[in-house]
């Protein structure tokens, strides 16, 4: 098992990069070591292409997918969790999770009490998101967005439905907006943006292959066809931008695995387990916080090893601060409620899940969170048109 680097081969460190590129401050991580003979500083325009759920394994997998392939740099880590609303912040903030304190798709916020599905802002019991609480979602999570770090005006591209979302507005910044309902419009306002605008840097964010692999697998026909339809796209971006000064990265979040239905473990089959929790679940179903009852940690080790034993590991959660597996440096004054007694990280394809009692229930088939190198390495693909 490997964890996440942040010492130079992770995306906060292609943060940092750009960072100083950009005309920001100096920042506390190191710079990419991959981008070290890339002069960065030289370009008129740099865009950050984030294609949600594209690893790195995957993509070396699929040589049909040329361009992509051709311009590939190599390979660097995500953060843990790789999951995108951890990961994705990371892209919006440029820090770690170690100073952004968002650890998964499902947080204990105990300054509200509750448990939230972090990027649509609501409770797991449902409700309303924090704007429509009265809730300012900037203030709330303390965030200064990229876009404030640098030197130059910038543009951020996001799908339409998720475009104007209290998250996505409260880590915007100086950025411009503009959301895209598809691939063509996505990649024509991308290639305008390199050839005709004023803006320096261009955050543009991708999220169907993601959504593909969730429905479908990552390793589907569907998935497939899509892999292509971005190369597809790439290649012609590379050739509507020639001649702009400009260099293209291509990354992701995270990438993803396939999963059985056999490898689904509901809660439900655990009330033993159930009995030794304060709290649902929390984080990711490849990657959940347990939040224990007083007394309960050596009962919960041994239920994991013995009814869990090669589909789960039980780590207590102040050994993953001890060891460095959210970032380096000072953390977020929250974190450590934020990732709760224990960490049940899933092995193999194995996930974990618990339902409250209004949740509709689902399972994904392509899944991400955990530590396996498909889901925690993703590539760096530089170009210059």
């Amino acid at each position: 098992m490997r964890l996440p680097d942040y010492s130079g081969g992770g995306i906060v460190n292609l943060m940092s990069s750009l960072q100083k590129a950009l005309g920001g401050s100096r920042h506390s991580y190191p710079p990419l070591d991959l981008l070290s003979s890339v002069p960065l500083e030289s370009y008129r325009k740099i865009l950050l292409w984030i294609v949600d759920g594209l690893g790195a394994n995957y993509l070396r997998s699929q040589p049909e997918a040329a361009t992509l392939n051709a311009h590939m740099k190599g390979s660097v880590t995500s953060v843990f969790p790789p999951t995108t609303a951890t990961a994705v912040t990371t892209f919006l903030t440029g820090d770690a999770p170690q100073q952004h304190g968002l650890t998964g798709w499902h947080i204990y916020f105990r300054e509200l009490g509750a448990v939230l599905a972090v990027l649509p802002g609501r409770a797991r019991y449902g409700g309303v998101g924090l704007g429509q609480a009265g809730i300012d979602t900037a203030a709330f999570h303390g965030h200064i967005p990229f876009s404030d770090k640098i030197g130059c005006d910038s543009v951020m591209l996001s799908p339409a439905y998720i475009a104007e979302s209290d998250f996505s507005l409260a880590h915007l910044g100086r950025s411009r907006l503009l959301g895209h309902r598809n691939l063509s419009e996505f990649t024509a306002q991308v290639a305008d943006l390199l050839i005709n605008s004023e803006e320096r840097y261009l955050y543009a964010y991708w999220s169907e292959l993601d959504s593909i692999g969730h429905k479908s697998g990552i390793w589907s026909a569907e998935a497939k066809r899509h892999l292509l339809e971005i190369d597809q796209a790439f290649g012609y971006l590379l050739e509507q931008s020639r001649g702009s000064d400009s260099l293209i990265i291509l990354c992701a979040d995270h990438g993803q695995v396939d999963t059985r239905p056999s490898d689904w473990i509901s809660l439900d089959d655990h009330p033993e387990l159930v009995e030794m929790l304060s709290l649902p679940l929390c984080g990711e179903p490849r990657a959940a916080y347990c939040y224990l009852r007083p007394g309960c940690g050596r009962a919960f080790d041994d239920y994991v090893s013995s009814e869990l034993a090669g589909k789960a590991l039980s780590y207590p959660s102040s050994e993953l601060l001890e060891q460095n597996w959210f970032g380096l440096g000072m953390p977020h004054p929250q974190l450590a409620w934020r990732i709760g007694d224990r960490l049940l990280l899933m092995q193999d394809g194995y996930t974990i899940k618990d339902w409250l009692a209004q949740e509709r229930r689902y399972e994904l088939v392509g899944v991400h969170g955990g530590l396996s190198d498909e889901e925690l390495y993703v590539p760096v693909i530089v170009a210059v048109p």
